[in-house]
This record gives structure tokens, C-alpha cells and sequence, in this order.
């Protein structure tokens, strides 16, 4: 348990879904987790799962989609590096011709178990984003975020709350 915060609720997952709505264009969606911040209350993240469609092939084009979750709203998709990113995944087929080859790059599903917890959502939502590169048809992604609600301390909230909105 992170210092300053107490564990108010047991491990929950909280299912999600984005779709494009053309094919290729970055679609968000927003989830609201129903925080309280009168009541000072934070999301304290254990893991995600990201799955997102199988990318076309398309002879002699590379074709790609990408899945991501932040703590922020995002207008690109996001690296694993932003600072409000908590996970992301990558399918990709490189063709060259008739011959492909197909790639998928994500983080960790689980995170080791020497980590307590992989990132804290401060602000009442998540998002979570997908994007298709070089397919005809639109793609779409899905998956779940694990982890419990907790009470922080006023002055462990207002930091938390700070860094996520200037970070954004």
C-alpha cells in the first residue's frame, strides 16, 4: 500500500472499450470511475489488460493497431513513456509483397510482484485510446483495469491531483 493512502474498497476490474468511427482515425474513450474527491478518494492501479483487432493485411503495406490507457485525456496515441500513459499494446504486420510478418509489443498484462501497484488515478476518469495505420476497415480495442479504491491524506491528494493535470 502506497504511503498516505488507505485501502477503502477489495480488488475490482472495470471492463472498457474504443472503437474507431473511420478507419485509422485516433478514437478515446472516456470511463468515469465514480470517485469521491470530497472524500479524497483515488484509484490505485494493480494491472491492466489491453486486447486490441488484428490488423489487415494489406500486400506490400505495413499495417498497425494500437491500444493505450492514460490518466488524461490524449488528442495522439500515446507512448508507453508519457507520463499519464499506465499501459499499451501494438499489433503490426510488415508486408513486403505476398510475404508478411506479424509483431505485437505491450507491457506487462501483470506486474511483477515485487511492485506494489503501477500507477494511481487521481481525477474521476480514465481513457483509453485506439488507432488504426494502413487498414481499410476501422479497428477497435478492449480490455480491463484491476485494482481498489483508497482514502488519501489532503496534502498526498492535492500533490497526486496536481501532477496528473499539469502532466496531461
Amino acid at each position: 500500500m502506497p504511503a498516505g493512502l488507505k485501502q477503502s474498497s477489495s480488488v475490482v476490474s472495470i471492463g472498457f472499450t474504443a472503437s474507431e468511427g473511420a478507419p485509422n482515425v485516433l478514437a478515446q474513450s472516456q470511463i468515469d470511475l465514480n470517485l469521491s474527491p470530497l472524500d479524497r478518494e483515488v484509484f490505485v492501479v494493480l494491472a491492466v489488460n489491453l486486447d486490441c483487432s488484428t490488423p489487415e493485411f494489406v500486400a506490400g503495406t505495413t499495417t498497425q493497431v494500437r491500444a493505450g490507457l492514460t490518466s488524461t485525456s490524449q488528442t495522439v496515441m500515446p507512448q508507453l513513456n508519457d507520463a499519464n500513459c499506465l499501459a499499451r499494446l501494438s499489433n503490426t504486420i510488415r508486408s513486403t509483397g505476398t510475404d508478411a510478418v506479424s509483431f505485437v509489443s505491450g507491457a506487462l498484462e501483470t506486474p511483477p510482484a515485487t511492485l506494489d501497484y503501477i500507477g494511481i488515478i487521481a481525477t474521476n476518469d480514465f481513457f483509453v485510446q485506439v488507432q488504426g495505420t494502413g487498414n481499410t476497415a476501422t479497428s477497435s480495442m478492449t480490455g480491463k483495469l484491476y485494482g481498489y479504491r483508497a482514502t488519501a491524506s489532503a496534502d498526498i491528494f492535492a500533490a497526486l491531483v496536481q501532477s496528473e493535470v499539469l502532466s496531461a
